[in-house]
């Protein structure tokens, strides 16, 4: 593993500041100065910063409903509340994988897990992130055609998105949108494009993990079942980092796998 990725992973610094460090000749492995791109296996390898003997942080893996209002970074100049203070009783490095923004609300998944930040946000792995939307207007069969085969956008062509549960009210439109790729704003900006401007925007679902009854503003460790789960959809080994128990413990998570094993496969 790259030093700075595993700096990054002991909370030292972020992995740009973990470059800084590396190129400071602050940090060393087994004795030896270390550089820039420089690898190492953290359970053999002695490894210092300023002296001082670095001990990865234990994997953890968060789910948070993010209310409205809540910055997805984990500190803000502002001194706005940010998704990170949602998880108070955690001490290592938590990192939300990928951002909603200010005015949507739902699923984000925080972990000190790098690997797992890269796999999931990777365009190439497509995780299907799900949506619960409700636009201004009636939108009729042919706007609903043209959200689901992809819109143009200033940056290209959105990826093509499934639209389902669609129900029609007097002024309004609620659907569930799920989407491959993640673009700053993308629904919001493709919505408007086709004449129908976000109402409320609710993230659902993001690969295998469901928000469910999650509470606004609550947070809580993925069980064992769902991080294994979580690891597979993104192509890393199950089973990393230390098992947790949810506070429903083994028959929570038994339930969750049960009533994963009844969902059709995508």
């Amino acid at each position: 593993m790259r030093l700075q990725r595993i700096l990054a992973a002991a909370g030292v610094a972020s992995r740009r500041g973990a470059e800084e460090y590396l190129r400071a000749g602050r940090v060393t492995v087994n004795g030896e100065p270390a550089e820039l791109g420089q690898s190492a296996d953290p359970a053999r390898d002695l490894i210092r910063v300023d002296g001082k003997r670095i001990v990865p942080e234990p994997l953890e893996y968060w789910l948070v409903n993010k209310p409205l209002g809540v910055v997805t970074t984990v500190r803000d100049p502002a001194g706005r509340e940010t998704i990170r203070d949602l998880v108070p009783q955690s001490r290592v490095r938590l990192v939300p994988v990928g951002r909603l923004d200010r005015d949507t609300e739902g699923l984000v998944v925080l972990s000190n897990d790098g690997p797992l930040h890269h796999a999931l946000l990777h365009p190439s792995h497509e995780i299907e992130r799900e949506y619960a939307v409700r636009v201004r207007g009636r939108m009729d069969d042919a706007t609903l055609r043209r959200l689901a085969q992809g819109v143009e956008l200033d940056e290209g062509h959105t990826a093509r998105a499934r639209v389902e549960r669609v129900r029609r009210m007097r002024d309004a439109t609620a659907l569930q949108l799920t989407l491959i790729e993640g673009r700053k704003r993308q629904i919001r900006r493709t919505l408007s494009a086709l004449g129908h401007p976000v109402l409320s925007l609710r993230r659902v679902r993001m690969g295998p993990l469901r928000l469910s009854r999650l509470p606004g503003g609550a947070a809580r460790r993925l069980t064992a079942y769902e991080r294994d789960a979580l690891l597979r959809h993104a192509g890393l080994a199950a089973g990393r980092g230390k098992p947790v128990r949810s506070s429903g413990g083994k028959g929570a998570a038994r339930r969750t796998k049960d009533r994963a094993s009844k969902r059709p496969r995508k």
